[in-house]
């Protein structure tokens, strides 16, 4: 069922195969790694009023890489053997940038979500990076680095990974906000 999967999903996604997609597929994939992550959390920690929100942007960036990384090592999924269009190292499931975009993205969503009023600005930025998250993962697929469901897996993870990262944060200001009374 997984080969099926894996396969159908690619064989779907490869259709779109040119050398301008490809170039578009991999600046949307550069969008997800490590180093860009890094520099959105120094640009947010620069524009930030409170360091508190800038703090925790980081601690899940660090958390969901951590996380990803325990879980690559235990599951040990080889990367495809087909013709990759990009180099990468290490083991597939589950795909890091979906998982960890998932969790840093969709925090970021989870802000908008709570501090954004103008309903238009926070829409479209909802709307922005829920695309992204997507098509980050897309490109890994169309990139060759990663099988369908290690990219499916990334997404659910980096889900289940941001909603309990989300109640541990508020369940972390509620105990300050009671302390403080």
């Amino acid at each position: 069922m997984i080969n099926f999967i894996d396969t159908n999903i690619y064989n779907l996604i490869f259709k779109l195969y040119s050398e301008g997609t490809t170039l578009v597929m991999a600046f949307i994939s550069h969008l997800g790694s490590v180093t860009i992550l890094i520099m959105l959390c120094v640009v947010f920690a620069v524009l930030q009023k409170t360091r508190k929100i800038s703090l925790i942007v980081t601690l899940n960036l660090i958390i969901s890489y951590l996380i990803n990384s325990i879980i690559k090592l235990i599951v040990a999924r080889p990367r495809p053997n087909s013709l990759p269009l990009v180099y990468e190292e290490g083991y597939s499931f589950p795909s890091g940038h979906a998982m960890v975009c998932t969790a840093f993205y969709g925090f970021l969503i989870y802000i908008t979500y709570k501090y954004i009023k103008n309903k238009a600005l926070k829409n479209s930025i909802i709307c922005g990076l829920s695309l992204l998250i997507f098509l980050i993962g897309v490109s890994r697929i169309y990139l060759g680095v990663h099988y369908a469901t290690d990219v499916i897996g990334g997404f659910l993870i980096g889900i289940l990974y941001l909603v309990l990262f989300i109640i541990i944060v508020n369940k972390i200001k509620t105990k300050n906000i009671d302390s403080k009374k």
